[in-house]
This record gives structure tokens, sequence and C-alpha cells, in this order.
């Protein structure tokens, strides 16, 4: 750890090596040259505006006061002129109306001179003032360039002594830091851990993952953190790393990509702040360290407005899946109530025609008994007809022998 000092508020922090490499690149490439030299032209114009204004001012003040006390000599003048006038009858009086006009003028004259005097050496004082303003102002910007030169001339011998593998692990180092600095207070219900799945063949270097209280996830974010040393033969770009930063983030099913990274330090694009690169892969960010945590507070703000609809659209998923089992039940129940129906319906007919044989059959057992009902009719006819004369029509013997016993019993 290094110790630091503000160069506006004067107070001293401590930072760590990750840090310096941050201050390091902020001050160590050629725009801070050009800054250097237009701060510098800039102080000195606006010194030159300050003192000039000074000036301006004091000539104003100045003017007005030598204008006021002209004014009042002319009135003066004026009034010595009306006492001449007035006092031309009587010699005496005129002068001495006169002299005593000429001993006011005089201490009038005596003491605007004096203001003037005066007012003279407020300038020079304010002059003075204003030198010493500006030496001060070169004495701190030239200690400001000099602390800075001092943890440029830190940061490259710290780059030195790093290989390039330190370099990266201390990159992702710091952003798990700055995270766990803040994971209480910012983040207390957010996943943040180094992805050691590496069972597709690849792995990034962290997941982020947070869900709401009802378990519903709302984000996820897979990061990669890249450096490298600045002597490095070959120099990597950051879209080297968007193609295999996509396929992490697809394999372990996270919503967004964003690299982390110091490559190409000259950029003016990487060093402006968020870039958005989802013309390139959908929703992918290139970040500076010092936007790790701003990325992930916009992202989670965002998906936590979201997350109302992220519930409906569950909500309507979760009724799309019950309306296709109640859809699947249905179709079961329907295919199950046609099988039925038919096996029913083969047996029902079956059990009519069985029973349209047992008509036709009771049919002719009815007529059968209808017939013999009716031949029983004739016969008990045919059996009430009957009588001894019928009987003995054509058989004049039988006829004799009834007659016989006819008389027999009416003897």
């Amino acid at each position: 750890m290094q110790k630091i000092r503000c160069p506006k508020c004067g107070e001293i922090f401590q930072v760590d090596e990750t840090g310096y490499e941050q201050i390091a690149r902020q001050v160590r490439d050629k725009e801070f040259e050009k800054e250097l030299h237009a701060r510098k032209a800039e102080l000195a114009e606006k010194r030159e505006q300050e003192l000039s204004l000074i000036r301006m001012q004091e000539e104003k003040t100045r003017a007005e006061h030598l204008a006021k006390k002209d004014a009042e000599l002319s009135e003066k003048n004026q009034r010595i002129i009306e006492l001449e006038a007035k006092l031309s009858a009587s010699e005496t009086e005129k002068k001495l109306a006169v002299t005593d006009a000429l001993e006011k003028k005089n201490e009038e004259l005596a003491k605007k001179h004096t203001e003037i005097t005066a007012l003279q050496g407020e300038l020079k004082n304010k002059e003075i003032e204003s030198r010493l303003g500006e030496q001060s102002l070169r004495e701190q910007y030239e200690a400001k360039l000099r602390s800075k030169d001092e943890l440029i001339e830190y940061y490259k011998d710290f780059k030195a002594k790093q290989s390039t593998k330190m370099i990266g692990e201390s990159l992702e180092q710091h952003c798990l830091s700055q995270f766990n600095s803040l994971r209480m207070t910012a983040f207390p219900n957010a996943y943040f851990e180094k992805d050691n799945d590496a069972r597709t063949g690849s792995k990034g270097d962290f997941i982020y993952r947070e869900a709401a209280e009802d378990g519903t996830e709302f984000i996820s974010i897979m990061f990669e953190m890249k450096n490298e040393a600045d002597k490095t033969a070959t120099k990597h770009k950051n879209e080297d790393f968007f193609k295999e930063l996509d396929k992490d983030r697809n394999e372990k099913k996270c919503e967004y990509a964003i690299l982390v990274s110091l490559l190409e330090s000259e950029s003016e694009l990487y060093n402006s702040g968020i870039v958005d690169v989802s013309y390139r892969y959908p929703k992918m960010y290139v970040v500076r360290p010092q936007f790790f945590i701003p990325i992930i507070t916009l992202l989670r703000n965002a998906a936590l407005n979201s997350l109302s609809y992220r519930r409906e659209l569950a909500a309507v998923k979760n009724q799309q899946v019950d309306i296709l089992n109640f859809e699947e039940n249905m179709n079961a129940f329907k295919e199950g109530f046609a099988r039925n129906y038919r096996l029913a319906s083969e047996k029902f007919k079956a059990a009519i025609d069985e029973i349209d044989k047992t008509i036709l059959h009771l049919q002719k057992t009815k007529d059968a008994l209808l017939s013999s009902e009716n031949n029983l009719r004739l016969a008990n006819d045919k059996a009430e007809d009957l009588s001894i004369k019928r009987l003995t029509k054509n058989a004049p013997a039988v006829k004799a022998m009834f007659d016989a016993l006819k008389e027999g019993d009416a003897e």
C-alpha cells in the first residue's frame, strides 16, 4: 500500500497496486502531456485575465473617484465665481471670500492627493498579492506534476517487476476487492464468484447472479478481466476476446457479458467510459476497471425495474405450462373416454341385438300362444255346440241306443 495526497483537497489516502496501475495509465499517456501544456497555458491566461480585471477595476475605481473629485472641484470653482460676483462691491470681502475658497480648495486638493496616493498604494499591494498568488499557483502545480511523475515512475517499476500472469491476477483481485467492499451494503443477495466450471472446454473469470426474494433471477453477468504488460511483444486487442466471452456467456446461461479490460490503453473509444459492443455480440460491454461497479449498478437497476415484467412473464409461462398439462389431461381423458365409449357402444349394440332377438323370439312365442288360444276357443265353441243329436246324426245305431236309454229313464 502507498500513500497519495489528493491534488484537490490535500487529503492523504492509501491505494493498492491496482489503484496505482490505474493512476499510472491515466497520467502517463500523451494526452496527459497535452493536458499539462493546455493547463499551463490556461493558468497563464487565467492569471493575465485576473490581473487585467484587477487593473481595470482599480482603473475604473480611480477614474470614478477622480471624476467625483473633479466634479467637486468644479462645484467649488463655481462657488468661487459666484462669490466673486457677489463680493464685487466689497474688495475686502471679495478677497476674504477668495482666500477662504482658495484655502478650502487647497485643502480639498491636498485631501485628493492623499486619497490618490492611498489608491496607488492599494493598487501596488494588489499587484504584489497577485504576483504572490500566481507564484503560489505555479508552485502548487509544479508540486502536483512532481507527484504525478513520481507515481508514473513507481508504476513503471511496479509493472516491470510483474509477470503477465501476475498482471492479470492483479486485475481480477482488484475487481473482487472492489465488489467485496460493497457486497453487504449494495449487493447483499448477489452471487459473485470465480467461474471454475470448465466442463464445456472454457470458462470466464467471474459470474454475477442475483434473484428476488421469491427466487426469480432477474440478472446474470459473465465477466472476463484482461490486462498485459507494457513490454509484451504481441499486443492483444479487446475484440480478440469477444467471441470466447460470448461463448462462455451462452454456455453458463448468463444474460450479459462484460469485458473488464486494460488493453488498448491509447484507445479514445475504450477510455471514454462504458462501451456497448452489442453490434458484434448481443448484450456485451467493455469497461475500464473504474467502471466495474457502475456497470453492475446500471444493469442491476434496469433489471430491477423490469422484475415485475419478468414475474408476469414467468406467470404467463407457468399458465401456458398449466394449459399444456390441461390439454394433455383433456386429450388423455378424451382418448380414454372414446375408447370406453367405443367398447360400451359395441356392448350396447350387442345387447340391443340380443334384446331384438329376444323380442322376436317372444313375438313368435306370443303369436304361438295367441294361435293356441284361438284353437282352444274354437274347440270350446265346438264342445259347447256338441249334442247327442249331432253326434248321432250319421250313426243310427248309436241314436237308437240313446233313444232306448232315454225311454228307460222315462219309465
